[in-house]
């Protein structure tokens, strides 16, 4: 297997995605899970003791987690590891103390999960995030946090920037919150809720609830070190007050990052396998083998190794994707080789994350010939043949990598900046080549 050790310095910039020159066979191994070691991070961070994160992600979004943790008085080391793609990390809990200002960059886990967080600090915390960032939605969690007691100043505009006046301490209780736009209001909020003076009941009141799976992940996380957590209805949580045990964990690969590799597999009609496939997980990204399948891949899991391999054509189909929106860059990408139309449904709160990525994807499709149309809550593709030309990442990973997935059969396309792809996935190019070129890595 070649070694693809952790590089601080992703490519940047302009990047012509390779053509693949036939069909790819490879065996990746893909770096930890953003959304786990985020979670991760917060958890170890309000401890009963220092706490080890065992091949954490080592990304944009996970240093700027990392980062703000340090802001908030948490001691954050890193060491040497077993990981591939860097160092483990030793989180040491301290009283939280605040007084500094954080800067989210892109990231919707971190503008989200510090927030409440910060509201335990003892000084006031400033929370701002890349100008790209800004429009992302907060008024929910400072609803929410206002809620619960918690003084922020956000000048009226519900929205970041905006400080927290830290007082040491939230009382918790029974709140109510609308998180149609995003399951990280949820996960922010119950992240934070053992350390409550008296937990958390919190009671969802929107008309839906995107990402499922990732509120499933915060509780797993928070159950795994003894945190109570009782959900006496859909949409209810009661999280009870307490101190999380410190412990060692070990960090997942990202599976949605995987989704692009194992889709390379169906359009260049190879085989790709990805390395320490869970049997078990909370990611979205675990619905990947369903749907590959679904569209006409052959799958199969042998020693927590993923296989998928092309079948005969690319299946075009309908797909409820409420639960696994993240995918979907990745099944457009998919979706415009296919040998029918394919709708995906249940994604109309992706138009708010790094990007709009509905108009992203129906932009970028239609610039290299293709046809997409947009769905109220939704997209569908009509396969066409399509051409090279420019591919624009709107400060957005997922919309880059599927610009490189369509190049692998479209020669020409070109992806204004690869360096968006280190928000999650810094390696991206080095192991996208080395995939394409029929390595292992």
């Amino acid at each position: 297997m070649s070694d693809t050790r952790y590089s601080p310095s992703p490519a940047r910039g302009a990047y012509v995605a390779p053509a693949a020159t036939g069909a790819v066979h490879s065996t990746l191994t893909i770096p930890g899970s953003k959304s786990l070691t985020n979670r991760e991070l917060i958890i170890a961070a309000i401890a009963d003791g220092p706490g080890r994160l065992l091949a954490p992600l080592h990304s944009d979004d996970s240093r700027r987690m990392v980062d703000a943790l340090r802001v908030l008085g948490v001691g954050i080391e890193e060491v040497p590891g077993d990981g591939q793609f860097g160092p483990d990390l030793i989180v040491t809990p301290a009283p939280l103390r605040g007084g500094g200002t954080v800067d989210c960059g892109q990231a919707g886990t971190v503008m989200r999960f510090i927030a409440p967080l910060a509201g335990l600090a003892a000084q006031d915390v400033h929370i701002t995030a890349h100008e790209t960032a800004l429009h992302r939605p907060m008024g929910a969690i400072i609803t929410a946090m206002r809620d619960l007691g918690v003084d922020i100043d956000d000048e009226g505009t519900w929205s970041l920037p905006f400080t927290i006046r830290g007082h040491g301490r939230i009382r918790g209780g029974r709140i109510e919150i609308d998180a149609s736009a995003s399951s990280q209001f949820v996960s922010g909020l119950l992240l934070a809720a053992p350390r409550f003076d008296v937990g958390l009941h919190l009671v969802h009141i929107g008309d839906h609830l995107p990402s499922l799976p990732h509120i499933d992940m915060t509780i797993e996380s928070l159950s795994r070190r003894g945190i109570r957590i009782e959900r006496p209805a859909v949409g209810e949580w009661l999280v009870e007050a307490g101190v999380p045990r410190a412990k060692e964990v070990a960090i997942e690969p990202d599976l949605s990052n995987a989704a692009p590799f194992l889709a390379a597999a169906m359009v260049t009609g190879g085989e790709v396998s990805i390395t320490g496939w869970p049997l078990h997980s909370t990611q979205p990204g675990s619905l990947l083998p369903d749907i590959l399948q679904t569209m006409g891949a052959h799958v199969s899991r042998h020693s927590g190794t993923m296989t998928v391999r092309a079948g005969d054509a690319i299946r075009g189909v309908d797909l409820d994707l409420s639960a696994a929106s993240e995918l979907s860059p990745t099944i457009v990408g998919l979706a415009a080789f296919a040998n029918s139309p394919t709708t995906i449904r249940g994604i109309g709160h992706i138009r708010m994350h790094e990007t709009d990525r509905i108009a992203a994807l129906i932009d970028n499709l239609t610039a290299l010939g293709g046809e997409i149309e947009e769905l109220p809550d939704g997209l569908r593709i009509i396969p066409r043949a399509l051409h090279g030309g420019r591919w624009a990442a709107h400060h957005d990973h997922r919309i880059a990598t599927t610009g490189a997935l369509i190049g692998t059969r479209v020669p020409g396309v070109e992806i204004d900046d690869i360096g968006t792809t280190a928000k999650t996935l810094p390696e991206f190019t080095v192991l996208w080549e080395r995939m394409l070129g029929g390595t292992s890595a």
